[in-house]
């Protein structure tokens, strides 16, 4: 019996989608799922870039999953998964101007606008209570 790599990739990462799908993120697979999330978008949205790396399984989405017991949250919660969903990913990055591509990620956007971003070099240094802390802060200041 062998196993395709895509089918061998599917069922390594389903565990690392399902850590923040579980706690009520959308996953936006396609380049239209991105558009129509996020073109006219009103409110606030958290758009995690997921990773395969360490820093996404340690820091990342369990920073992640902190902010998100907070009372005050933004309106819509997304990811996307670099080097699975590739053209998905592309896309949500053209909303994160002038940032340059980091997985993984975390974009706060207001209106459409991005008003807050965390990128990978900021991820891996810093533990998810401090991840958690700076979503926070920016959720107080960007979702009441």
């Amino acid at each position: 019996m062998s196993m395709s790599f895509e089918a061998y990739m599917r069922d390594m990462v389903q565990p690392m989608r399902d850590e923040l799908t579980r706690i009520g993120v959308t996953e936006l697979r396609t380049p239209e799922e991105v558009s129509e999330a996020l073109d006219n978008m009103k409110g606030t949205a958290l758009i995690v870039v997921n990773s395969v790396c360490g820093c996404a399984a340690g820091q990342c989405r369990p920073g992640v999953a902190q902010a998100l017991q907070h009372e005050v949250k933004p309106d819509h919660l997304y990811t996307v998964f670099a080097g699975q969903d590739k053209e998905a990913t592309a896309k949500a990055r053209e909303y994160f101007a002038p940032y340059p591509p980091s997985s993984p990620s975390i974009a706060l956007m207001k209106d459409g606008q991005l008003v807050h971003f965390i990128q990978r070099h900021q991820v891996e240094d810093r533990s998810a209570e401090m991840i958690a802390n700076d979503l926070i802060g920016a959720f107080e200041t960007y979702c009441k």
